[in-house]
């Protein structure tokens, strides 16, 4: 994706950013914000992340080392997109760039949108600010992926930006190996024509190609589909008479994927007859997991389920902390990225309490030296984490293969690269 230059202008727009402020008030606390979409579809997962994130604050006290902190929720979704919008991600941006008193963000949900707020706040003047993502999977973000990246993000030389999740060359790369896995022979690909759908096709596409799978779609990160169809009907006929094992849907759910999986359906049969596969962008979506439609969808997540993570460390940090929030909020997180969220946040505390308090200070401790690293006991997603200073990037390579069954995400097992 190409930053519009007009991105870099919209300082006026700030005034219309959507937060919401939480934690107590104080005129020397610093404030960690998070950046979501909180309307359309993914509200439940981003909202759950939110109110963790909030419940962890509210656990330490807000307090990272000698500084008080507190929480400030950003909106990047528009009710007329009903998902992630460009304009608002740019407003958003030049808000955080703004608040003198923001050191950190945590975000964001959607790699299309990260891709137009980090080079805003890489070029904060008192900065650069840093921002880590639960859930930003592009490759681009921060290694060698699409011309110009990633050093297109960073036009200070110096790099803000990190993730607690891994990336989509892992994650297309197992989804490729688990279809085979399974029986497939024969896949077509369609992704949803942005940043994080292009970038996950192409890295299922690559990877199918160099296993032997044969694909049936052509380019290299398959066919896009326009989400403001009303009916994919044509485009699963044309499928239709290629017969394959597989349709591989590279995008987000956001991206009018219930019609998509509707028409599916109706035209190649259940998804035991053409199996579906789709990435982590279809999680975390209770309106997706309870279509008829998507019974027996089989999914990636580029991190370790929920339960998953529960399972290997049973009385570990992340199982009490999942414990604390259902007495909070009286429901399990929807979805696996709230603990994701979490555990940059832990990152984020972590660069506070080791910094001056300044952006420059926070964005030294991540990015420099060792950098920070989360203990395996303190850790919420029960391991060890830690980002290189170098790329930003996590040290945790783990996928999680799902299936929907009976209206839930449901763990199918652990993959492991080959």
């Amino acid at each position: 994706m190409k930053l519009r230059s007009r991105v870099f202008g919209i300082i006026a727009a700030a005034a219309l950013v959507s937060t919401t402020l939480t934690g107590c008030s104080s005129s020397n606390e610093l404030i960690i914000a998070t950046d979501l979409p909180l309307q359309g579809s993914s509200f439940d997962s981003n909202d759950s992340t939110n109110k963790a994130i909030e419940l962890y604050l509210k656990q330490q006290g807000y307090k990272a080392g000698d500084f008080k902190v507190k929480l400030k929720i950003y909106d990047n979704a528009t009710a007329a997109k009903g998902g992630w919008d460009d304009a608002q991600c740019a407003a958003n941006a030049q808000a955080h760039v703004a608040n003198k008193a923001e050191v950190a963000v945590m975000g964001t949900y959607n790699s299309g949108c990260a891709k137009i707020i980090v080079p805003i706040l890489n070029q904060d003047p008192t900065g650069p600010m840093a921002m880590i993502s639960d859930a930003n999977t592009n490759p681009g973000l921060t290694k060698a992926w699409n011309p110009g990246e990633p050093e297109v993000y960073y036009p200070s030389g110096v790099r803000n930006y990190g993730r607690v999740c891994t990336t989509d060359d892992f994650q297309g790369a197992a989804a490729a190996q688990f279809a085979q896995s399974i029986g497939v022979k024969s896949v077509y690909v369609l992704n949803d024509t942005q940043t994080y759908g292009q970038g996950v096709g192409q890295a299922f596409t690559t990877e199918a190609n160099k296993i032997g799978l044969k694909v049936l779609s052509s380019g290299a990160n398959g066919e896009g589909w326009d989400a403001k169809q009303t009916s994919y009907e044509a485009l699963f006929t044309k499928i239709k008479a290629l017969s394959p094992d597989m349709v591989y849907v590279a995008g987000i759910f956001d991206n009018n994927g219930g019609q998509l999986m509707k028409d599916k359906v109706k035209v190649l049969g259940d998804n035991t007859k053409v199996k579906v596969m789709a990435p982590d962008g279809f999680t975390g979506y209770p309106e997706f997991n309870k279509m008829a439609e998507a019974e027996g969808v089989y999914l990636s997540f580029a991190g370790l389920s929920t339960d998953l993570l529960l399972a290997n460390n049973p009385t570990g940090a992340g199982a009490t902390f999942v414990a604390a929030y259902k007495a909070e909020y009286g429901v399990d997180p929807v979805g696996s990225y709230p603990l994701y969220g979490v555990a940059a946040v832990q990152i984020i505390m972590a660069a506070i309490a080791g910094s001056d308090g300044t952006r420059a200070g926070v964005q030294k401790a991540i990015f420099s030296g060792a950098g920070i690293s989360i203990s395996a006991n303190d850790s919420v997603l029960g391991k060890a984490v830690a980002l290189d200073p170098a790329t930003g990037d996590t040290n945790a390579i783990d996928i999680t293969i799902e299936q929907v069954k009976g209206g839930a995400e449901t763990t199918v097992t652990a993959w492991t690269i080959k």
